[in-house]
């Protein structure tokens, strides 16, 4: 065979070596209802459908607080979590290179010399013998010809595995943007109820010592005494646990970010904090097919199908090809010189006869797609249920935060009035304590329910899938994570 049609044989088998055995994709049914889940707790929810989706949101335009937008963005550069999975999709992306390589020869120069000396009683012709060779040759070797796909549909699990891994960083940023305004917020509310803690110390202080007088006066009992004691050392040891609860914080978001964030940095109340940008989740559950992890499942979903075009193709032949041309001689002065021409041609095939392991290998594979099949659906499921619970919340906690205020506002106004009448001897220490503690309690009841409403703010932004890209999608297309090649079917 000469050189032509050497390459005109590899060109025919590229050509004709295009098909895989995989069965046709069909993406399953999303096992939830169409619509979100109705009923008292979600009737206060706005589903705007010409609103943004979360997907489409970037997290810039989601989070308009300045100051959280400089910490969010510190932690994307230095969290080692992030940084893991970013290098962990160089890794599967390289891989995929790898298997999508095989599908091409690997064309190799190799030149090789020898020289050998054969004893006078070796030789055919009774004297000693030095023989010598030398060639250069162009050529591949055991080149497997893809005639039913085995290695493209490796190939095609390979890059389906490669975009899980990149869903899967995507997954990783939203939950480290998520938990970075989580602890962010919960900074913000602790330190406002230290804050709240403190001015309750310094009033059950003046309180005692008002009432340390009045005692030695003999206006008061020793009862009001220890009882205004009692107020003051609750009120120390809540003031110690929130100090305790700041710093916990501030180590939480230093782990976060990847190093200490800077003072200035620091949100000093939750009052202080802009609060994120109102979304609505639609009218439609099926913006949970473009969350990252649902992706994610799919894409591993669709490379459990490319195994199964991999088992069913190891029941036919497998082709290789192993061939060169170049030029050989016995004298390395003579290598290139005309007439020194070479080639060889050495093609296999192997045909399986009988091999246990291939039935069981192909309904390993097919056990393996239902069980891909299985988890997709549960993604969804799971996605459809944490949705459904922050909305609930979404769809009550500004009832409970408008009740909460009004709350504080009566008991604001019950001490007032029973301070009142306990300075004009009118009514009992007991009833101005138990007013105090009252409001206490009512005025950090207040600040968690306000971090509540924010938390949730951020967790359905979360959960619907936004926070992996700083900018907003020009379109929905661009969230789909897809490559042409990965919607090929």
């Amino acid at each position: 065979m000469n050189k032509n049609a050497f390459l005109s044989l590899v060109g025919a088998v590229l050509l004709t070596a295009g098909c895989t055995m995989a069965p046709k994709y069909a993406r399953p049914e999303a096992p939830v209802p169409a619509e979100w889940p109705g009923g008292a707790a979600y009737q206060n929810i706005q589903t705007t459908a010409d609103a943004p989706a979360a997907p489409d949101l970037g997290w810039r335009q989601f989070f308009t607080d300045e100051k959280l937008q400089q910490v969010i963005a510190t932690a994307l550069t230095n969290n080692r979590d992030l940084r893991l999975a970013a290098l962990n999709v160089e890794e599967a992306q390289a891989m995929y290179g790898i298997k999508r390589a095989e599908l091409l020869p690997a064309v190799n120069a190799v030149g090789s010399g020898s020289k050998e000396k054969v004893p006078a009683d070796l030789s055919s012709t009774g004297t000693v013998r030095t023989s010598e060779r030398f060639s250069v040759n162009l050529g591949v070797t055991s080149w497997e010809i893809d005639f039913f796909g085995r290695i493209r549909s490796l190939k095609d699990r390979a890059l389906e595995e490669y975009l899980a891994t990149e869903q899967a960083r995507r997954s990783t940023q939203i939950m480290l943007v998520a938990s970075v305004a989580d602890t962010y917020l919960a900074l913000a509310a602790d330190r406002e109820n230290l804050t709240l803690a403190e001015s309750t110390l310094a009033a059950q202080q003046d309180a005692y010592k008002m009432n340390k007088r009045r005692h030695d006066l003999g206006l008061v009992p020793d009862l009001d005494l220890y009882r205004a004691q009692a107020q003051v050392d609750t009120a120390r040891g809540d003031l110690a646990r929130f100090r305790q609860l700041v710093a916990q914080d501030e180590n939480a978001l230093n782990l976060l970010l990847g190093g200490p964030v800077r003072g200035e940095l620091l949100p000093a109340g939750l009052t202080g904090v802009t609060p994120p940008k109102e979304i609505s989740p639609g009218v439609s559950s099926e913006v949970l097919l473009r969350r990252p992890d649902v992706l994610q499942a799919e894409s591993m979903l669709r490379a459990a199908n490319a195994d199964i075009g991999a088992a069913r193709a190891a029941f036919f032949p497998r082709i290789s090809l192993t061939g060169a041309f170049g030029t050989s001689s016995s004298d390395l002065s003579r290598l290139f010189k005309s007439g020194q021409g070479s080639w060889n041609f050495a093609p296999q095939i192997v045909m399986p006869i009988f091999d246990a392991r291939i039935w069981s290998a192909h309904r390993a594979a097919k056990v393996q797609q239902e069980i891909a099949v299985t988890q997709y659906e549960k993604a969804i499921q799971s996605a459809f249920r944490e949705v459904a619970d922050t909305l609930a919340v979404r769809g009550t906690v500004d009832q409970q935060v408008a009740a909460q205020q009004s709350l504080v506002n009566a008991i604001a106004e019950t001490y007032r009035l029973s301070s009142s009448l306990y300075d004009k001897g009118i009514d009992s220490y007991l009833s101005v304590l138990d007013a105090q503690r009252s409001l206490y309690a009512a005025r950090q009841g207040l600040v968690y329910l306000r971090l509540a409403k924010l938390a949730n703010d951020v967790r359905l932004y979360a959960v619907l899938g936004g926070g992996w890209q700083t900018e907003p999608s020009p379109g929905s297309a661009a969230m789909s994570g897809s490559s042409p090649e990965h919607r090929r079917d």
